[in-house]
């Protein structure tokens, strides 16, 4: 597909990192680029990230840019390349940030019922944006020098979000819920944020999946666990595909609300799980391979274009959506609906090139 191709290749030319310290949007496009090297063998996206990560991991295995003074799940989603740049070159530095970032782990702060709080600033909140940050990373870890011991507290962390955070009538699950009940956004009986965003269904559904594609089927029991949880999530999310654009909504069962919008990353990410969940026999390949084609087909049509210097950008991106603090971010429609819209950005490119990759691979 020549625009995908020239598109990666002049977003990762002209790519600088989206913040000054380790971060997860960073995190997104390395993925996406692992995932494109594997699919394709193209030195481009290997090179991208060898070269990312040797400049913020010092020969000792200190991760230079990391943010020290605060927890934050987001900061363990970086993380997941390091297994890739361990297996390319070799080198101990990436094994001993791994290390590292396990030890945070170990000290990051819980709620009462085992799931890590989304952050210090969101203490006693549980995001579906969370598990995809930390989940398969430990994973990963987990199978690979952890013993697979770590594989039943990850199945108690989805299972806690499928008992908090879904919807049985919609099918579908809220973007966070405050255990603590205190939260300006949080329903008083509840805890459950009061909509349904995109963007935080695709990483639920891209942590399901990426921690299958890690995790041993061996551990039969908590494998299943994740397996059941998956397909029931993407059940409920085709039911939701727009029938003329074949993308999902910023807000995903509101077709009513005026001037919500087709959004790219989290499409991207549906697709994403989409494609994967087939390619790991998880999802009936005759059913969901025929949607998920179209679907990234149409996506690339819709959202990837020239500008008038030649240009490709992704475009329709919701660049960023949250939950507080205090009285900030009350979760309504019309506050997602009122985030800014960009071309371009991680959160969005990451996705695309992780879907790109299992289109190439289908």
């Amino acid at each position: 597909m020549r625009q995908a191709d020239e598109f990666a290749s002049q977003y990762l030319a002209g790519y600088r990192h989206y913040k000054s310290y380790w971060n997860y949007e960073d995190g997104c496009v390395l993925k996406g680029c692992v995932d494109l090297w594997q699919a394709t063998g193209d030195a481009q996206y290997r090179d991208f990230v060898l070269r990312y990560l040797r400049d913020v991991v010092s020969p000792d295995g200190v991760i230079l840019t990391f943010p020290m003074d605060k927890y934050n799940i987001d900061s363990i989603n970086c993380g997941k390349a390091l297994f890739f740049a361990l297996d390319e070159t070799g080198d101990q530095r990436y094994r001993k940030a791994m290390d590292f970032l396990m030890d945070r782990l170990k000290t990051h702060p819980r709620c009462a019922v085992g799931n890590y709080w989304h952050k210090e600033i969101y203490p006693e909140q549980i995001w579906l944006d969370g598990l995809y940050m930390a989940q398969p990373f430990r994973a990963e870890y987990d199978v690979r020098f952890g013993g697979k011991k770590d594989a039943r507290d990850i199945a108690e962390q989805f299972k806690n979000v499928r008992k908090y955070l879904y919807s049985e009538e919609k099918q579908l699950y809220y973007h966070a819920c405050d255990m603590a009940k205190a939260q300006p956004w949080a329903d008083r009986e509840t805890g459950k944020s009061p909509n349904f965003w995109l963007r935080s269904m695709g990483w639920y559904l891209m942590a399901l999946v990426d921690c299958l594609g890690s995790m041993d089927k061996q551990i039969y029991e908590h494998y299943r666990a994740l397996e059941d949880l998956f397909v029931e999530a993407i059940r409920g999310i085709v039911r939701y595909q727009d029938e003329k654009t074949l993308l999902w909504r910023q807000v995903i069962d509101r077709a009513d609300a005026a001037g919500n919008y087709m959004e790219t990353s989290g499409s991207a990410m549906v697709i994403y799980a989409l494609f994967k969940g087939v390619r790991l026999g998880i999802l009936n390949g005759e059913k969901y391979l025929r949607l998920a084609t179209y679907a990234f087909e149409a996506l690339t049509e819709q959202k990837l274009r020239q500008d008038e210097r030649g240009a490709w950008h992704l475009w329709d991106i919701c660049q960023v959506a949250g939950l507080g603090p205090g009285e900030k971010r009350d979760g309504s429609v019309a506050y997602y609906l009122s985030e800014p819209i960009v071309p371009d950005d991680a959160k969005g490119v990451g996705p695309y090139f992780m879907a790109y990759a299992e289109y190439l691979r289908k």
